[in-house]
């Protein structure tokens, strides 16, 4: 049963960056379009749909898992796990700041520039290395 809930972990975990990298990407076309454009307009359902159908589910499935498989494997008492769990609470950050920044563009109240969303898009990434090689390397 423990490498069926890994191989799910792994997907989910894949489902969520894939959404956590897309969404900020969406972000930085949306600056460009005008208020109330037809574009605008397309944007703000790709960008409900995604985090809705996508990134929130994975997200869920990410931290079930997770957590199922830290118990399970006693891992949760490794100084790496504590480490990888810190990272994956910062993303878990960064996923409720976007989440805001859907709202904030579906009630056309984006405050922020399309240099602050190419930033922000970089940040999952960075994430995603320490947590994989925390992972794979296991180095305390």
């Amino acid at each position: 049963m423990y490498e069926w809930l890994k191989a799910f972990h792994v997907i989910a975990v894949i489902s969520w960056m894939a959404g956590m990298l897309y969404l900020p990407r969406l972000f930085v076309y949306h600056c460009e379009a005008p208020i109330g454009s037809p574009q605008s307009e397309t944007f703000k359902v790709m960008e409900r749909r995604l985090l809705k159908a996508i990134i929130n589910p994975a997200m869920i499935a990410t931290w079930l898992l997770g957590l199922w498989l830290a118990w399970d494997s006693g891992f949760y008492m490794s100084g790496w796990m504590h480490a990888k769990f810190a990272l994956v609470l910062v993303l878990s950050g960064i996923h409720g700041l976007l989440t805001g920044c859907v709202r904030d563009f579906a009630l056309d109240r984006n405050q922020r520039s399309q240099r602050f969303y190419r930033i922000i898009n970089e940040v999952p990434a960075v994430l995603m290395i320490g947590i994989v090689i925390l992972v794979i390397v296991k180095p305390f």
